[in-house]
């Protein structure tokens, strides 16, 4: 006989607000497995005690958790759980944000296409000593524009993790050519203060005091091929000039896309050069 405080299956699901095919995944899963279990008859049945989890399950499920990590939070104290939880909702922020970052970057590409090219002005500027955290990852074009996002926001969430002080400026450097046929290793870079302790795929290093030639590229510029003019003005100033680099090709980027206007300075394509 089932006890007195038990909840069928259908009771239970409707208390908890969960189908009696979710509870049967939670059950095969692990996550929620039921009191009693009839020997004859296979039927599930629950206790009240039991309501609290399978909510908490619900709305995990809701926030799409995996099945995984939600046994994981199951399985720790609250206060150890919501450092987890906090945990994957910062990756998937940073998920959000890389995939925002393309939608805009692709929109903006294919608004502006047709539009003529423009000419570059190059600037020298000296850029002093700073701290940074760094991802490296191989590459070709077509995944260029969504590793840079995934990269970057990847790194601020950790620095936020950290208590790292961080603004929107952020770079791309070029370690070789990154065509639609050849992969090749770009460094994506957030400039912090702070301390702050290296990850998994999070690499802290010093980037000394350097000179760089470079081009402003406005938002609305900033996306292949047309940015590939200011490319073309900064190799011809070094060229013309008789400079001599001192390190790859980079991008400087000055702010998040989607605080800026199509006509705002957006990103310097820049190149270090010898003082």
């Amino acid at each position: 006989m089932p006890g007195a405080a038990s909840l069928s299956i259908a009771e239970f699901g409707r208390l908890a607000g969960l189908s009696a095919k979710a509870l049967r995944l939670y059950d095969a899963s692990g996550l929620l497995p039921p009191a009693e279990v009839g020997e004859g008859s296979g039927y599930r049945r629950y206790t009240p005690a039991q309501l609290e989890p399978a909510r908490r399950i619900s709305l995990l499920r809701r926030l799409g958790v995996p099945l995984g990590l939600i046994g994981e939070m199951l399985a720790r104290p609250d206060s150890e759980a919501v450092t987890r939880l906090d945990r994957w909702w910062a990756a998937e922020d940073a998920a959000m944000e890389a995939r925002r970052s393309t939608y805009y970057w692709l929109r903006t590409g294919l608004a502006h296409a047709d539009d003529p090219q423009k000419a570059y002005a190059v600037r020298t500027e000296r850029r002093p000593e700073r701290r940074i955290a760094t991802i490296r990852v191989e590459v070709d074009q077509q995944a260029l524009v969504p590793a840079i996002g995934t990269a970057q926001w990847t790194i601020r969430a950790h620095l936020d993790e950290q208590g790292a002080v961080h603004g929107p400026e952020h770079w791309v450097i070029y370690h070789g050519p990154v065509t639609p046929d050849a992969e090749a290793t770009i460094e994506v870079c957030v400039p912090f203060a702070g301390t702050v302790e290296p990850a998994r795929d999070i690499t802290l290093r010093l980037e000394p005091a350097r000179l760089l030639a470079f081009a402003t590229v406005l938002r609305d510029d900033c996306f292949h091929p047309r940015i590939t003019a200011a490319y073309d003005a900064v190799n011809q100033h070094v060229s013309a000039g008789g400079l001599v680099a001192t390190g790859p090709l980079r991008e400087i980027y000055l702010n998040h896309w989607d605080r800026l206007t199509g006509e705002d300075p957006f990103a310097l394509v820049a190149q270090p050069i010898e003082e």
